[in-house]
């Protein structure tokens, strides 16, 4: 059934006649009837927008407001009946001329949803998640180094940065999902890619524990053998985190402003909410299943006999990559499939407050031309308007310093946190994924439903985002705190148990010295002591025992090791020590509070910023703000981040003569070099947001007191009050 036919082409509706309501309003109340169709009216909105036709059988909130067609009239839904747009557009779910009438169940705002859901939590799951769990065992398999590492890291803000103008701008008045659903593809394809090396190059090799592990058998390979020409594939890593980039650029630009486009205004902060929660949980997912993951010998099936906590295990890294590249391709299938609007979001476009900055010359006005940002000649003038909207440019560096402190806090959260307690590299993966499900998923939800609740305006939603700022702010100075570093013999102290003096770190004692310890391989064990050691090498064991011990290695005869209470040499068990810190439950309680309130901010700053600007600029608004968050935060975070935890390492991995990553933290110096960086950037994102806050200038009311549903694109200026609106389904 065809809408009425328009010759301006904006929003599907015609522009033609003054405001005029003839007809009474039908109760809000009486829920299911159309308003105005009993009497067979006509109710002009909006310059004379005019509404008709039945109810789209695919959204039980987008019916009409007026039908000029009798209700006895109406014919019901049929496979060979098509809804189109005003221009002509279809508005059926499905792929070209297929369009089943079953697919159309998926054709609302709720199905839309959960299939942008599944598409972020695949990307975060990949990007945010499998990337930063599995880094470690990448570089151990191809020999990279860590600043190869951290450009295989890079590539994917790299490559959105590259994307974002010409997609948000082009694909903001383009076909969304189609955009939507090749991006998905394109990240399902650079999975993987991201895969494909372990396929393509031979087994992994790793020395057993006799090789590298006691005393008189610390052998290391050669410099010359030990380097294995793997480092080029760090190309092929980087090509797909390129393809990731790529594909996930509409998601977050795109995916957001056809969400906000097809849904009442009151309840997009929650849509939102829901499509950035699942962002969040899926590299909480990430972290855990890639933890789990990296317990399995990366060539399945082969015996091996070293434990996941030697330095030498390289854990099934890959199989996380395949399984959601396959699930990306499968989800973009039904992306595809959706059509440009979906049936009834005319409405929703039409019945809105435009809250938009409003600037001093007025140029603001330019963007609601509907033939604003067609085509390539306007993207200067696009860009001059966002410039020239201080709320926005404030919004974009808030974001930019939260963003900051995510990035950072995502990459290093794990070693931090191994660092403190005395954890495995998996355990602090999977430790920190528990903190980050409840911490950061239901703070990105409680965002949104805050705003939803409380009915903010534009105003009222940047100050939210500052009161949780200043509350991440004070969180953040439990940092001043730390867990002691856990005794290490040549490393935190003598192996006598003395103070270490100042000087160069010396791992060689009376009791290994005729042991010919190498430093190439560390691997740490402890001590019946309770002290840590290199390698069992450096603890001076003799012998291995044949039976492990909870899973992991013993160690007997070791000539530095203390028996307490006993005479003779003591043994030690494969692993760091476990740390005993009575601080923990604190640090893990304020580190909650800290993620909870950085990720409760995140919906209310994005809905702030799609309330600030114009409708038509949303998208490329929307692509703008990404690319100075990425550029100013995404990137240079875990590079600022990464070079201050830096300055806190006592023991550097020796390579053959070159320093390589780093063993040993400093605990104290960690959390001190944390503090002033979370202090710093907190402060400037409270600055921010005060600034955004005060500069902000809102439109004068066009409509009566309490009203969420008036005309929000521009094109006219309303002053009469709407009548009531159908009751709106509940979400």
């Amino acid at each position: 059934m065809a809408m009425p036919q328009n010759s301006t082409r904006e929003n599907g509706f015609c522009f033609a006649q003054p405001l005029d309501f003839p007809c009474p309003s039908a109760r809000s109340g009486e829920a299911g009837r159309t308003v105005g169709a009993r009497d067979g009216c006509s109710t002009s909105l909006s310059n004379g927008i005019t509404s008709s036709g039945a109810p789209s059988p695919s959204d039980s909130c987008a019916e009409p407001l007026c039908s000029s067609t009798p209700a006895e009239e109406e014919t019901p839904l049929e496979e060979g009946i098509k809804y189109v747009s005003a221009e002509g557009e279809e508005l059926a779910c499905g792929w070209g001329g297929f369009t089943p009438g079953c697919l159309q169940l998926c054709n609302t705002s709720k199905g839309v949803l959960f299939f942008l859901c599944a598409a972020s939590f695949l990307q975060g799951m990949t990007v945010n998640g499998f990337i930063n769990t599995v880094i470690t065992s990448i570089e151990r398999r191809f020999d990279l180094r860590s600043y190869q590492s951290g450009l295989i890291a890079s590539s994917y803000d790299i490559a959105a940065c590259a994307c974002l103008t010409f997609v948000s701008y082009f694909g903001g008045n383009g076909h969304k999902p189609r955009w939507l659903g090749w991006g998905v593809l394109l990240m399902g394809l650079g999975s993987l890619l991201f895969a494909l090396p372990h396929f393509t190059t031979a087994q992994y090799e790793a020395r057993s524990a006799a090789e590298v592990g006691a005393c008189g058998g610390n052998h290391s390979l050669p410099c010359a053998r030990a380097a294995s020409g793997l480092s080029g594939y760090r190309f092929v890593f980087m090509l797909g985190q390129f393809l990731h980039g790529m594909g996930a650029t509409p998601l977050y630009t795109l995916g957001v402003t056809y969400l906000d486009e097809n849904v009442k205004t009151s309840y997009s902060p929650v849509y939102i909410a829901v499509f950035y929660t699942a962002a969040i949980l899926g590299p909480a997912a990430g972290y855990l299943v890639g933890g789990m993951f990296l317990n399995i010998y990366t060539e399945i099936g082969r015996e091996i006999d070293i434990a996941p906590e030697n330095t030498l295990w390289v854990g099934a890294w890959w199989i996380g990559f395949l399984g959601a590249g396959a699930a990306s391709l499968l989800i973009s299938i039904p992306i595809l499939g959706y059509p440009q609007r979906l049936p009834g979001s005319q409405r929703y476009i039409v019945m809105r407050v435009s809250e938009a900055h409003q600037l001093k010359d007025g140029s603001h006005k330019k963007a609601s031309d509907p033939d604003f940002g067609k085509t390539v000649k306007d993207l200067p003038r696009s860009v001059l308007l966002l410039l020239k909207n201080p709320t926005f440019i404030f919004l974009c560096l808030a974001g930019a310093t939260e963003a900051t402190l995510i990035a950072g806090m995502s990459t290093f959260g794990p070693k931090f946190l191994e660092s403190q307690f005395s954890l495995s590299a998996s355990e602090a993966a999977t430790f920190f994924g528990y903190l980050v499900v409840p911490a950061g998923g239901g703070g990105t939800f409680l965002g949104g439903f805050l705003v939803n609740k409380f009915k903010l305006r534009c105003s009222g939603i940047i100050k939210l985002c500052l009161l949780c700022t200043v509350s991440s702010l004070l969180a953040i100075l439990i940092f001043f705190i730390h867990c002691p570093n856990m005794p290490m013999a040549g490393v935190t102290q003598m192996y006598d148990g003395s103070a270490l003096p100042g000087g160069p770190l010396n791992l060689t004692a009376a009791c290994n010295a005729q042991c010919g310890c190498l430093q190439e391989t560390y691997s740490p064990v402890c001590g019946t002591d309770g002290i840590m050691y290199y390698s069992p090498c450096h603890a001076g064991c003799t012998g291995v025992s044949e039976k492990n011990r909870n899973g992991k290695k013993v160690y007997y005869e070791c000539s530095c090791v203390d028996k307490p209470l006993l005479p003779g040499p003591g043994g030690a068990e494969a692993g760091k020590c476990t740390s005993s810190c009575d601080k923990k439950p604190l640090l893990l309680c304020f580190m909650f509070v800290v993620i909870l309130f950085t990720f409760l901010s995140s919906i209310p700053a994005l809905t702030a910023t799609l309330r600030c600007v114009s409708d038509r600029q949303r998208s490329f608004a929307l692509g703008i703000q990404w690319i100075v968050v990425r550029t100013l935060g995404g990137i240079p975070g875990p590079i600022a981040f990464g070079s201050m935890i830096d300055k806190s390492c006592l023991l550097w991995q020796d390579q053959c003569g070159e320093q390589g990553s780093c063993y040993v933290y400093q605990n104290s110096a960690m959390s001190r070099y944390t503090l002033i960086a979370g202090l710093v950037y907190k402060v400037l994102g409270t600055t921010f947001f005060v600034v955004a806050c005060l500069l902000y200038k809102p439109p004068p009311a066009e409509s009566a007191p309490g009203s969420s549903d008036a005309s929000e694109n521009g094109t006219s200026d309303l002053q009469e009050q709407k009548p009531s609106l159908p009751a709106e389904e509940d979400i």
